[in-house]
């Protein structure tokens, strides 16, 4: 395990990998916005135990990949296409399984729509649909949208982005387990400290539309698992239960209770749906 500098799409962007590059390849694709530390190294060890190469990235302005100026990104969501794709080419990888949680599971749709020779299979954590669909879904809940809309941080104060991510960590949460809110400012603090400029995390927010994709999520081939927390307050489960009834094939996991993403009660039920989800054919 180690990190590693590579260069996509003309850019520098920070990887590291875990277990036998001769193992099945796993790329990792978190949200925009959050840096391959939402990949929690404990997760990634039990996939590399599980017999797999697994990779993870940051994304642009996201830890130590290239940064650019809060408020002026410079670059378009089809950058963030382009960068995995890249980090695949670094690695020498022809295909991989491609696991997105939230917004990277959106990114993960739109490599198998435009690149489907790349993708042995899609796991989509916590998503919901790539393409624009007039399906009607459910809304955010009404206190996470509380929460978003209130919500004050500081981005040139550490201590105040950290508070933050705590807070915004527990909204996300979904408030139907306990919430470890020491492990949750630990992590914070990681993250933020580790970052060449936390603030530039804001640019996500602001990134111009790429090129449409004209095809459905029904076109996309890949064997596809969804993975979904019941108590999802940012996407709730119906996003979900829509995207696997909308793709041919596609099988659901809900997880009881969980919130949105990759929460640590779950590793071990997450890590075995994507080991047996991701296993040779013999």
């Amino acid at each position: 395990m180690a990190e590693r500098a590579i260069e996509a799409n003309g850019v520098e962007i920070c990887t590291e990998s875990f277990g036998d590059p001769d193992d099945p390849p796993i790329l990792l694709i978190m949200g925009t916005g959050a840096s391959m530390l939402w990949w929690e190294e404990g997760f990634c060890r039990l996939l590399a135990d599980g017999g797999r190469y697994v990779i993870r990235y940051d994304h642009r302005d996201t830890g130590r990949s290239v940064t650019y100026e809060p408020g002026r990104p410079g670059y378009t969501g089809d950058d963030l296409l382009a960068d995995a794709v890249g980090v695949l080419d670094a690695y020498e990888i022809p295909a991989a399984h491609v696991v997105g949680a939230s917004a990277g599971g959106a990114l993960a749709q739109l490599i198998a729509l435009t690149h489907p020779e790349r993708v042995l299979s899609l796991v989509l954590i916590s998503t919901s649909f790539a393409v624009p669909t007039h399906r009607g879904l459910p809304a955010p809940t009404g206190e996470f949208s509380r929460f978003v809309a209130s919500a004050e941080v500081d981005w040139s104060d550490p201590e105040s982005v950290i508070e933050y991510l705590v807070a915004y960590s527990r909204a996300l949460a979904g408030g139907e387990r306990p919430f470890d809110e020491a492990a949750a400012r630990d992590f914070a603090r990681r993250d933020v400290e580790r970052a060449r400029d936390f603030a530039s995390a804001q640019n996500h927010d602001r990134l111009r539309e790429g090129e449409s994709v004209a095809k459905p999520v029904s076109a996309i081939a890949a064997p596809t698992l969804v993975i979904h927390g019941t108590a999802d307050p940012m996407l709730p489960i119906g996003h979900g239960e829509a995207l696997t009834d909308e793709m041919p094939g596609a099988k659901l996991l809900r997880l009881d209770r969980a919130g949105h993403g990759v929460e640590r009660a779950d590793w071990e039920i997450i890590a075995g749906a994507i080991l047996d989800h991701t296993a040779p054919v013999r």
